[in-house]
């Protein structure tokens, strides 16, 4: 199967430049203060920068800021009681803190089979860090199959945004999902069902359908050379070229990994699920750069392909 070719990495959209306005006249202390007052104004040029893009959250980033633990925000968490809702199990909300940045993108992330939201539940705190509200879900029960699955993560998503503690903090146009496992398979699911998703991370997903014509949502797989689970030659790779090939989509086959990679916090899986999630449910190019030129082989990293560059 043939790697897409890609290109150089595409950069931020550029940002007009202030003109001064230029007066003449008789006066010349009328025009030094006109000129202080442009010149100042120029100074405080940045404020534009995110009117330009106003989903922009957080400093720009670099490696170390996508690599680290933590993000710039501080993170608090509140507990959704399965008694409370309907569609799926409860679970966790984490979100930043802080409400001087405005409205926040969200996702809502599936366990796999069997397992409970604890087991990827270090995805919460990372990538809420990072300016995103995160609800890690239980399911309605650890035996549901992926289309349930589906069905549950936007269950969870409608709550977030309608009923929730935190829904104010919350932009209902910018959401997304994720899934490891059969959450993953889900997360696919829901995408298919719901074509106003913004990003869809399945994470070395299972699921029996490889075709998804019907998917709009830019999605990023991750696969692991190791996996004897949902190995990626008849789970993850499929449902990747199932996808439409004018998607903005990716597939990163974690190199050493098994299926249960994605339970542990993992320094690639977070670095790349990052900058996806900030590329596509906040409009932020200032992530492209990580994403293209797709990565290199590496240690962590067997096999990437994707389209590049990124057109959504």
């Amino acid at each position: 199967m043939q790697q897409h070719p890609h290109t150089s990495t595409a950069g931020p959209t550029a940002r007009p430049s202030r003109t001064r306005r230029g007066r003449t006249g008789r006066f010349a202390g009328l025009a030094a203060a006109v000129a202080a007052i442009v010149g100042l104004s120029t100074l405080t040029g940045p404020g534009a920068h995110a009117a330009d893009n106003p989903y922009e959250r957080g400093p720009a980033p670099t490696e170390s800021s996508i690599e680290a633990l933590r993000g710039p925000y501080s993170v608090s968490e509140t507990s959704v009681s399965s008694l409370s809702v309907t569609g799926f199990g409860g679970g966790t909300i984490y979100y930043p803190s802080s409400t001087a940045d405005g409205a926040f993108g969200a996702i809502a992330v599936s366990p796999g089979f069997t397992a409970y939201q604890s087991s990827i539940a270090w995805l919460g705190p990372r990538l809420a860090s990072q300016g995103f509200v995160v609800f890690t879900i239980d399911t309605n029960t650890t035996l549901d199959q992926p289309a349930s699955r589906g069905d549950q993560l936007l269950a969870a998503l409608d709550y977030l945004t309608g009923r929730s503690a935190v829904r104010g903090r919350i932009d209902s146009s910018r959401l997304g999902v994720m899934g490891h496992s059969m959450g993953g398979g889900g997360s696919l699911e829901a995408a298919k069902d719901r074509t106003s998703l913004q990003a869809a991370i399945p994470l070395t997903p299972w699921n029996l359908d490889t075709t998804w014509p019907e998917v709009r949502t830019p999605t990023l797989i991750f696969g692991a050379d190791g996996d004897t689970v949902a190995p990626v030659s008849t789970h993850a790779k499929p449902l990747y070229t199932g996808l439409p090939s004018s998607l903005d989509r990716a597939y990163l086959e974690l190199n050493n990994a098994t299926h249960f990679t994605p339970n542990s916090n993992n320094t690639t899986i977070a670095k790349y699920s990052i900058s996806w999630l900030k590329r596509f449910i906040d409009n932020d190019t200032r992530y492209e750069k990580f994403l293209c030129p797709l990565p290199q082989r590496s240690l962590t990293i067997d096999e990437a392909r994707g389209n590049c560059p990124h057109t959504s």
